[in-house]
């Protein structure tokens, strides 16, 4: 019994440095990638040898344990009844906690009294589907759904739209000035230290190409436009 503990002991020791080395290595691989978003985690995966590495904006990359081979992809399992997508549920799981980690005071919120969940939006004040949409937030937070506004001006930071919305953030009142300029009113111009370019690389990280980009407070992505029933079942099923 003895000689039994003595060998279990060792075989954990032998697959910690094993475990130890692999992650050396592998930060080491990724120093050279020069990649704008810092790694994070680095975990083993259902399949031998290969790594997951957690990016800071939520994404995965996957590392040979020698470091020599970095991989982006999906991995599914498809081995119970139904195909599961890995990567989509690890993916979701980091980017619930990045967009936690936004401070409150950088977001235009419109909450009901008691909120059930929330939604977190990259919105653009001149997108079509942001504006139906944003007529719907009243409904909205009937049902419970608190509705969280990030900045994303799909025509890049520097355009008239991206200089709406930094008026909207640095205005008196920022959920009065979102709804005029979702109206398609006037708004007046305004500057301060503003999270507009932050939102907008942001969104970037996390794969936005389109608006609105609806992100479940799990992290689950819904792109596009819902109505607002739809969008509030939804946000309730991904909490």
């Amino acid at each position: 019994m003895r000689l039994k503990q003595i060998a279990i002991g060792l075989l954990v020791l032998c697959t910690g440095n094993v475990w130890a080395d692999a992650e050396d290595v592998i930060r080491a691989s990724l120093a050279k990638l020069n990649l704008e978003v810092p790694a994070g985690a680095i975990s083993e995966t259902p399949i031998s040898g290969l790594y997951q590495v957690q990016m800071a904006s939520g994404r995965l990359l996957y590392a040979s344990a020698d470091g020599n081979y970095m991989v982006q992809g999906a991995i599914f399992d498809v081995s119970g009844e139904q195909p599961r997508n890995l990567t989509a549920e690890a993916e979701a799981r980091g980017i619930a906690i990045a967009l936690q980690a936004i401070p409150a005071s950088e977001l235009i919120t419109f909450s009901p009294a008691e909120p059930k969940t929330h939604v977190t939006i990259f919105t653009d004040v001149d997108c079509g589907y942001c504006r139906k949409l944003h007529s719907e937030v009243e409904e909205l937070n009937e049902l419970g759904i608190e509705v969280r506004y990030a900045a994303f001006p799909r025509s890049g930071m520097g355009s008239e739209t991206a200089s709406t919305m930094e008026s909207v953030w640095c205005a008196d009142d920022p959920n009065a000035a979102m709804t005029r300029a979702k109206q398609g009113k006037s708004i007046k111009a305004a500057t301060c230290d503003n999270p507009v370019a932050k939102h907008f690389d942001l969104g970037r990280q996390f794969g936005v190409q389109g608006t609105p980009a609806i992100f479940m407070a799990n992290g689950t992505l819904v792109p596009g436009y819902k109505p607002a029933k739809q969008l509030a079942e939804e946000a309730l099923a991904n909490q």
